[in-house]
């Protein structure tokens, strides 16, 4: 447990912390009363009003929509359900910065509704709804979805038997044991929600703001470093109660259930209401899901004079407008080549604490695991300016260092290791290793020989899961990259920043390939993951 440890103390705690006493310290002494003053001002007040109700309406919107997808995906078989279950996932790893570009595409100026239409609903809360469902559509599906492939179908049957009707038997059965799982997913919708960044900036306008936007702007465009310190805080603060609250629920749903395989419950659509609830799941992920990433694509290939090339082949030359000091191209091999460190060191961190996790009991390590999600909800712009602060003084001076940029998109990597190779660690038979040692093997060939072969299919899912989180991660790579090498999600919202048909086109062209990228990644993880239950 020593090197997760010591990795998350220098890159996680230690720039938070830095931060935070920036802005809270003042000649030696804690300025406290500052809380007081921030918390008090009106303008604040309402950014945290606004954070928290359109976290509230985003993840009812996503539960109402997404709850009848999970059932479709957990008892009914039709052809192509696996290739479905990985296109409604691919939303979930894409980067904000290119979700946003999708929703643009669709409802903001010259969009697909304006055209179609006459309506936009870019800067509008609307916009910021919507784009926040098709992002955790997935968390629910997969979340409450393979739960539910697993729940024993005999139970409700044997309340029907016994006189219960149909919705009285799902209510009194069915309902009380998915709790828990609905309860975990709209957590972590509420929580994804609560610190979102790309998608308010892109699509809601300078009129929204949430905690993280707020704290970006005051850090970035004001400097006021006070303010960003007491709302790190405050979020912070959040994220660990909701986490904590989230830890509490996983733990009951795993105590209470007896499941069965997937493989006995899910069966083909029967009478007219399953048929008719499958077409309307199958619609939902077409209009929530298609139709923005098909825009996205068609407007990448539609130049002022037709469809075609015009704006891929203009990411080979830096502009003129002093957007890029490079071609905006050279971000894919960047992006590329900073994923594959950062899922290098993910997967590094991320298995010793799997191993740690798995072969330790008791609070303390409890109280690690959950430590390890902290970057999940953590302001990522904290963390980024977090790093520049902190990291400015031998022997960790890495500002002009090109590893900063991996390190940071690791952070975010690490949580989906563990959590990928945690349940199948879990799951050796402690027995096996037993075995091996008293047959003369040491700890290490132990490992190689009895865990690593059952573990190896978990661990291409884990990197491929953090290949593509670290692919799209822009909240505090936005801080650290340099720009003669943008990452692809900077480089996306550096055009959309400019005004110009051609800046919009290759923001287009961009995050259509960061699209692609992240989607072929999804479809090689469905056909080799090994929990055939598709919960995150």
């Amino acid at each position: 447990m020593a090197v997760p440890a010591v990795f998350f103390a220098l890159f996680f705690v230690y720039p938070v912390v830095a931060i935070v006493g920036r802005g809270l310290r003042e000649s030696g002494r804690w300025q406290l009363h500052r809380v007081g003053e921030v918390l008090g001002d009106p303008d604040v007040l309402h950014v945290l009003w606004f954070t928290l109700w359109q976290a509230a309406a985003s993840t009812g919107l996503t539960l109402a929509l997404a709850l009848p997808g999970a059932y479709v995906f957990a008892r009914l078989d039709f052809p192509g359900k696996q290739l479905v279950r990985a296109v409604v996932t691919v939303p979930f790893v894409l980067p904000t910065v290119v979700v946003g570009s999708a929703f643009l595409a669709l409802l903001g100026r010259g969009g697909l509704l304006q055209e179609w239409f006459g309506v936009r609903l870019d800067t509008s809360v609307w916009a910021i709804l919507l784009a926040h469902v098709f992002i955790n559509y997935a968390v629910v599906v997969r979340t409450v979805g393979g739960l539910w492939a697993q729940l024993d179908p005999r139970q409700e049957e044997a309340a029907r038997v016994l006189g219960a009707g149909r919705l009285a038997a799902w209510r009194r059965v069915t309902l009380p044991a998915l709790a828990p799982s609905v309860g975990a997913a709209g957590l972590i919708v509420f929580l994804f929600t609560f610190t979102s960044f790309g998608v308010i900036q892109v699509v809601g306008g300078p009129r929204f703001a949430t905690l993280e936007v707020e704290i970006y702007r005051q850090t970035a465009n004001l400097l006021d470093l006070p303010t960003a310190a007491v709302l790190t805080l405050l979020q912070f603060t959040a994220v660990a109660v909701l986490l904590g609250v989230h830890a509490w629920s996983v733990r009951r749903r795993e105590s209470m259930l007896s499941l069965v395989p997937a493989e006995q419950t899910s069966h083909r659509p029967r009478g007219a209401g399953q048929w008719a609830l499958l077409v309307s799941v199958l619609s939902v992920v077409v209009l929530l899901v298609l139709v923005p990433l098909g825009v996205l694509v068609e407007r990448s290939f539609r130049g002022p004079d037709g469809y075609g090339l015009e704006f891929y082949r203009a990411l080979g030359s830096a502009s003129d407008s002093g957007t890029f000091v490079v071609a905006p191209v050279e971000a894919v091999g960047n992006s590329f080549l900073y994923a594959l460190v950062a899922t290098a060191v993910a997967l590094v961190v991320g298995g010793l604490a799997a191993a740690a996790l798995t072969r330790r009991a008791g609070r303390l390590v409890r109280g690690f695991d959950a430590m390890l999600m902290l970057p999940l909800g953590t302001s990522a712009v904290t963390v980024g300016f977090g790093f520049l602060i902190a990291l400015d003084e031998p022997p960790l001076d890495l500002r002009s260092s090109w590893m900063l940029v991996p390190l940071a998109q690791a952070l975010v990597g690490v949580p989906f290791v563990v959590r990928t190779m945690l349940p199948v660690l879990r799951a050796v038979d402690v027995r096996l290793r037993e075995a091996a040692a008293v047959l003369g093997a040491s700890p290490l060939r132990a490992w190689r020989e009895v865990d690593f072969p059952m573990v190896r299919r978990a661990l291409l899912v884990a990197a491929g899961f953090a290949f593509a989180v670290s692919l799209g991660e822009f909240g505090a790579t936005v801080f650290i990259a340099r720009p003669d090498t943008p990452t692809l999600p900077v480089a996306v919202q550096r055009l959309l920043g400019r005004a110009g048909e051609l800046n919009y086109g290759q923001a287009m062209a961009l995050s259509t390939i960061l699209m692609l990228a992240c989607a072929g990644t999804l479809l090689a993880l469905e056909r080799i993951r090994t929990d055939r239950s598709g919960e995150f």
